[in-house]
């Protein structure tokens, strides 16, 4: 069983969406952000960043896992999906990852800190994150031509790199003028597991229609 610590962020949802695909069983401990729950010493052992997403997988000896790419690709792994096995094909996903962890999220996520929290409005600092996470979108609308999905078949690369373009306008952005990036994303939104993932963390406690009947085949609870 997968205990999944998030809140509803981009980086969280990039976890709940991954445990959906693959259909595993898991439980949600929401994390409160406006607590700073993240930030309290139980938690901290857990990941000692102070950040989510993280979990704990109980069934592999309650083996930590956190950083949400670092969860991707541990998952991925775990269950034989959405990382090809092939030397190539594993690193060309793991490239597009990167780019969203060092690339799309740090950048748009400071594009929304200044865009919408920051209590002094500073003309640079938004136009100069807003910017660059426009650049980086461009680079996906020339990486998605022709492609359905960012390495051909769908990867944990997408499922990293979705939660924060379709949250584009809470940053201030527009993907107008983007078809395959607008493509892209419809393409996501409209898979049932996307979708339950992007409804955690609703539950306490919650496994996808998939991770239940998974479980009964094993004679494992699913909570």
């Amino acid at each position: 069983m997968i205990e999944l610590f998030t809140a509803g962020t981009p980086n969280g949802y990039k976890v709940s969406i991954m445990l959906e695909e693959l259909a595993l069983p898991y439980t949600v401990r929401p994390i409160d952000l406006g607590r700073k729950e993240q930030k309290e010493p139980w938690f901290l052992k857990i990941n000692p960043n102070g950040r989510i997403p993280a979990i704990i997988d109980h069934d592999s000896d309650d083996f930590i896992v956190f950083e949400s790419g670092a969860i991707l690709i541990y998952l991925a792994e775990k269950a034989g999906k959405f990382l090809p096995a092939d030397a190539k094909g594993r690193s060309r996903v793991i490239q597009w990852l990167m780019f969203q962890m060092g690339g799309i999220g740090p950048m748009q996520g400071q594009a929304n800190v200044f865009f919408r929290y920051a209590p002094e409005k500073i003309p640079f600092a938004i136009e100069r994150y807003q910017k660059e996470t426009l650049r980086l979108y461009q680079v996906l609308e020339r990486q998605l031509d022709g492609r359905e999905f960012l390495v051909d078949e769908v990867s944990i690369a997408d499922f990293a790199t979705f939660p924060w373009v379709r949250s584009h306008e809470w940053a201030g952005l527009s993907i107008d003028g983007m078809p395959n990036v607008r493509r892209w994303l419809d393409t996501l939104s409209a898979r049932p597991a996307v979708k339950r993932g992007l409804a955690v963390p609703a539950k306490t406690e919650r496994a996808s229609p998939g991770a239940q009947d998974a479980a009964i085949r094993t004679g494992r609870s699913i909570l």
